[in-house]
């Protein structure tokens, strides 16, 4: 590609992997350039006036957090993402208050539906490129998943995930338990694993 398509090429290298219509103008980059480069497959658009660079790090995240902003990653996701597990995992785990419906994503997602009243326990916000960002539960809370879902998740994942923890500087067992109150189901495995593990 020469000429005008370099240029825009360029242009396109400037902005951030994710970024807004308005973003793209004050970059230089027009209507047509960007629906050019979308046919050119250089871009897609991940919900209407937000654009993604082909091949841009974390594109499933951002196609998430783009589509549903409440979407936060949860169980062996957010565990590997606090490096209390060493899987990869080829899915994202994510989380939705219960009754919110899942967006469409080319992402290899798998959806969790958690209760409304404790959904936001221990959530924080995960950074993205273009100023998007996705819920990240804390390690905590992740342990808690864990343990209460570990008819699903297996147990192994749940003890796992408790010993790295522990080995942490940050662990504070007092306040893993008061987080765990929230949580009926889990409690009661996760006090007696923590009674064998200290």
């Amino acid at each position: 590609m020469t000429g005008r398509g370099t240029v825009t090429t360029e242009l396109l290298r400037a902005l951030p992997p994710a970024f807004t219509f308005a973003q793209a103008r004050q970059g230089g980059l027009s209507e047509r350039n960007l629906r050019e480069l979308r046919e050119l497959g250089r871009l897609e658009t991940l919900v209407r006036g937000i654009y993604l660079r082909s091949g841009a790090a974390d594109a499933d995240l951002l196609q998430i957090a783009a589509r549903t902003p409440e979407a936060t990653l949860c169980l062996r996701s957010a565990l590997a993402r606090h490096e209390l597990i060493d899987d990869i995992p080829f899915e994202i785990d994510l989380a939705l208050p219960r009754g919110k419906r899942q967006p469409a994503t080319t992402a290899p997602a798998r959806w969790h539906h958690f209760d409304a009243d404790t959904f936001h326990l221990g959530q924080g916000r995960l950074s993205l490129a273009g100023g998007l960002s996705i819920g990240l539960y804390s390690p905590e809370r992740c342990i808690v998943d864990a343990f209460r879902l570990r008819h699903l998740e297996g147990t192994e994942l749940a003890h796992q995930s408790l010993k790295a923890w522990l080995r942490t500087r940050h662990a504070q067992p007092a306040a893993l338990l008061r987080l765990a109150k929230s949580f009926p189901k889990g409690e009661p495995s996760l006090r007696q694993a923590l009674e064998l593990l200290l």
